[in-house]
């Protein structure tokens, strides 16, 4: 009862709010009105998929709090989004940040990032609803197809309903349900324990299960070492919340510039308390259980399913239903933004802007209906994507800021070469954490390059 309540009214509140919606620049920026304390919430909630929700606490289960070492760089990586990039999209009053790339290099450079970025948020967030379709499947016993029709045809409906203005709200509500989720875990296993809190504090350092940092070792390969981990969690942020327009769409919808930096530096420290809220679940889930083995990732729900009250129970699966709905909601309205605004380049009315966000409904629901949890390699493919084209993306948005004219077959030439980059890379075991420093510096360098061979033939 308890999941049906939470899916109808959420579904009903995008429905109320969609009156608010007058025109498509309200259905895509919520009239920029939003408080940044609300935007914060959801660019948290957004960048938190149910994946996030349950492995997180399996790290810390089977490890230590290592993860944090990258979360540490996200912090870094926000206040650079907010010097270097935010400025440029407040200055230009653009609805899409692509925009900002048509206006300085023309409408070709325009519509190829915005490409890349459909192309990664279809398959990266396709793969992912499915892949929480899957977990959700194990915690409520549904089928794999009810699980992704009961979440996608929820999140269709406020998100159709409500545009932006909603999908912020109820990013927020859902952010403040699933961190109880932690909470309550926290609470329970302190609760049915006759240990203190510091006890279990003592075990875990005597354990070794609160470390964070880890020196030594191969940096270009291994990926959690402190430096590899650090620095790519600074320019993985960069890349994400700078230049990828599902995550910097919601601080266009903040009233100014310095609301939308607030927002923006201050998701890298929720985000950060968040990862240490659920690795400390995790971690007393591993006191709790005697350490048992269990099914990688699977370390949470095993504990929410075994051995959690049915109500409380009920309001865990709200919370996980609600890291999978938020990224979706977000996912769907930030491609049909893009789609009017850089491919059409137009301004749409409302009913134009809703129809789209039904069609990119349709096919990241299509993409979870066709392939499975066996279907590996497109799995796989559809989640290390971003890891492609976060460099490259990132790349163009750092040679707007030059002052110096390229022409566009100069930048596509190191937009290959950065997507060549990380796939060499890839094929030589470098750690994941530097794929976006390596594509970034690559391109830029190739994109100088070209440019200089392209001058000298048009001066000789």
């Amino acid at each position: 009862m308890i999941i049906v309540g939470f899916l109808l009214l959420t579904a009903g509140w995008g429905v109320w709010q969609g009156r608010q919606n007058k025109s498509a620049e309200d259905y895509f920026l919520a009239g920029r009105s939003q408080h940044w304390v609300m935007v914060m919430f959801s660019i948290v909630a957004t960048e938190t998929s149910v994946l996030t929700f349950v492995s997180i606490p399996g790290l810390a289960y089977r490890g230590d709090w290592f993860f944090l070492q990258l979360a540490m760089g996200y912090i870094i990586g926000r206040i650079l989004v907010s010097v270097f990039l935010l400025p440029a999209y407040f200055d230009s009053g653009i609805v899409s940040i692509y925009e900002v790339l048509g206006k300085r290099f023309g409408p070709g450079i325009q519509k190829l990032a915005s490409g890349i970025f459909l192309i990664t948020r279809i398959l990266a967030d396709g793969i992912r609803f499915l892949a929480t379709a899957v977990i959700v499947q194990v915690l409520t016993g549904w089928s794999l197809p009810t699980a992704v029709l009961v979440i996608g045809i929820v999140t269709l409906i406020y998100t159709v309903s409500g545009g932006i203005r909603t999908v912020v709200w109820v990013d927020s509500f859902q952010f403040v349900l699933y961190l109880l989720g932690g909470v309550i875990v926290i609470v329970h296993i302190f609760s049915q324990a006759d240990v203190i809190p510091a006890g279990f504090i003592a075990d875990l350092l005597h354990d070794g299960k609160l470390n964070i940092f880890r020196f030594g070792g191969d940096l270009a390969t291994n990926p959690w070492l402190f430096w590899s981990a650090f620095i790519g969690g600074i320019f993985l942020s960069f890349a994400s919340h700078g230049a990828d327009y599902m995550m910097v769409q919601r601080a266009l919808t903040c009233t100014d510039l310095k609301s939308a930096k607030k927002a923006m530096i201050g998701s890298g420290f929720f985000v950060f308390m968040q990862f240490t809220l659920f690795l400390f679940a995790g971690s007393l889930i591993y006191i709790s259980l005697g350490g048992m083995e269990l099914p990688k990732d699977r370390e949470f729900a095993h504990y929410i399913i075994n051995e959690l009250p049915i109500g409380l129970r009920g309001l865990l699966l709200a919370g996980v239903l609600s890291a999978a709905m938020s990224t979706l909601s977000s996912s769907i309205n930030s491609l049909a933004s893009s789609t009017l605004r850089d491919w059409f380049n137009k301004e749409a009315d409302l009913k134009i802007a809703q129809k789209t966000s039904i069609v990119w409904a349709a096919v990241l629901i299509g993409i979870a209906m066709i392939f499975d949890e066996s279907d590996k390699a497109i799995v796989e493919m559809g989640l290390q994507i971003a890891s492609y084209t976060y460099g490259g993306l990132l790349s163009l948005f750092i040679i707007s800021k030059l002052q110096r004219q390229f022409q566009p077959v100069s930048l596509m030439i190191g937009l290959l070469s950065s997507l060549l980059t990380v796939y060499i890379a890839q094929q030589n075991g470098i750690a994941w954490t530097w794929f976006i420093l390596l594509a970034v510096c690559v391109n830029i360098a190739v994109v100088f390059v070209s440019q200089s061979v392209f001058s000298r033939r048009h001066d000789s």
